[in-house]
């Protein structure tokens, strides 16, 4: 009888210590995202100019980090949101925005920031929506031979996601691959464009790539081949991740210059576009709440 006892007591104290555990997983896992129920929203920024002003307007705001890259976890009127520093360039927002969905489960994401011009119409300040995104770095050269030189206007695209075959020796692969923007978070984003007042809000294509370009005819070339309006480095990889994971993306980014119109670099640009994009997050908050 006492064995039995002794037994029964220790069945009750397992259940208790389980049942604290599950209580305890459940308070983080609702201390990270606000209301259970609801899938934050993540905001990238590549650089701490980028990420942080956005960042100081949340609320109840704590910070996380997983390797280098930081989140910043508050909300937005009530709802959660989650600001992500990425770092600069495409294997870093690959990674960070990889870990965001793993972690966080988004509702959706936004990667935004300062981009150059590639469209003469367009102006320092001015911020593209990406109707679409593009990695402009993903290419094929000609074939010439020993001696006969290099020309990158003969370069062709390149489509990694064409097959799981060898990209460059699949005729399926030389195409240009466009990721699109998630058309309720564009309809948010063009609802609140009216408040923006230090330049023009437009839709475009921005093109990603770890490069930085200032060849002026190397940069006409992409606007005439790829129809870009801007290039920044990482927007294209956190696409191609969130459509992995089918998470609603779209691309913000403002031109901090432009070579092909002589616009010269103003950093204030980067607090001007975390400012529209604080507009957008609340607008589409009041979409899906």
């Amino acid at each position: 009888m006492k064995k039995q006892l002794r037994y029964a007591l220790l069945a009750i104290i397992t259940l208790l210590f389980l049942s604290f555990l599950a209580a305890c997983n459940s308070s983080a896992q609702s201390e990270t995202n606000g209301n259970s129920n609801q899938q934050p929203i993540i905001v990238q920024g590549p650089m701490p100019i980028e990420a942080e002003k956005f960042a100081k307007r949340l609320d109840n705001v704590k910070k996380e980090t997983s390797g280098t890259f930081e989140f910043y976890i508050g909300t937005v009127d009530d709802y959660p949101v989650i600001v992500t520093k990425t770092g600069k360039g495409m294997e870093n927002t690959a990674a960070a925005t990889a870990i965001a969905i793993e972690k966080y489960d988004p509702a959706a994401i936004i990667n935004q920031g300062t981009s150059g011009g590639h469209d003469p119409d367009l102006h320092v300040f001015d911020i593209v929506l990406g109707k679409r995104v593009t990695n402009i770095g993903s290419m094929k050269t000609a074939h010439k031979e020993d001696g006969e030189g290099m020309d990158p206007t003969d370069w062709i695209p390149m489509d990694l996601m064409a097959s799981e075959g060898s990209a460059g020796e699949d005729p399926d692969a030389e195409n240009i691959r466009y990721f699109e923007g998630d058309e309720d978070l564009l309809a948010a984003a063009n609802a609140v464009k009216e408040k923006y007042t230090k330049g023009e809000v437009v839709e475009g294509t921005i093109g990603s790539a770890d490069v930085w370009n200032n060849e002026v005819d190397r940069i006409q070339w992409f606007h005439e081949k790829y129809g870009t309006s801007v290039e920044e480095m990482e927007g294209a990889a956190g696409a191609q991740i969130a459509k992995a994971y089918d998470v609603p993306f779209l691309g913000i980014r403002v031109l901090s210059n432009n070579k092909v119109n002589d616009g010269e670099y103003n950093p204030n640009t980067a607090q001007a576009n975390q400012e529209y994009v604080y507009e957008v997050v609340k607008e589409y908050i009041s979409t899906i709440k």
